[in-house]
C-alpha cells in the first residue's frame, strides 16, 4: 500500500549542477543532501526542505519539463514570489485552484515548478 511520496525527480543537462545548487539552495532555501556513492558518479544533485525531496538527474538528451511539474508547498507565498522576482526569476500567478494561492516559475534549466499555499 502507498504510504507517501518519497521524492520527485526532474532532469537537467550535463554540467548544470552549480546552477542548480545556486537556485535550489541559495534562492529557494533547500538543503543539498549527498547522493549515495554509487549514484553520485552519475552527476546531478538532491535537495530537500521540510518533507519535500527533489532529485535532479543528468540526462544527455535533456528537454525541460514544460507542463509536468512538482507542486511545492510554501509559507508566505507572496514573500516567496517577491523573492523569486527580485532574483530575476519569472513568476506567473494563477488563481484557478480553489482554496490556494499559487504561482509558477522555472528553474535554471527550464523545468516548470509550481509553488502553492493553502488559504483559509
Amino acid at each position: 500500500m502507498i504510504t507517501g511520496l518519497d521524492h520527485i525527480q526532474l532532469a537537467a543537462p550535463p554540467g548544470t549542477e552549480d546552477a542548480l545548487r545556486a537556485y535550489y539552495v541559495d534562492l529557494l532555501g533547500m538543503t543539498e543532501i549527498p547522493k549515495p556513492p554509487a549514484l553520485a558518479a552519475r552527476g546531478g544533485c538532491w535537495f530537500e526542505a521540510g518533507t519535500a525531496r527533489l532529485h535532479l538527474g543528468i540526462e544527455a538528451d535533456f528537454r525541460p519539463a514544460k507542463k509536468a511539474h512538482p507542486g511545492i508547498r510554501v509559507h508566505d507565498i507572496d514573500a516567496f514570489g517577491a523573492r523569486l522576482t527580485a532574483a530575476g526569476a519569472t513568476v506567473t500567478w494563477d488563481d484557478q485552484l480553489p482554496g490556494h494561492r499559487r504561482c509558477y516559475s522555472v528553474d535554471p534549466v527550464g523545468n516548470r515548478l509550481e509553488f502553492l499555499e493553502p488559504q483559509g
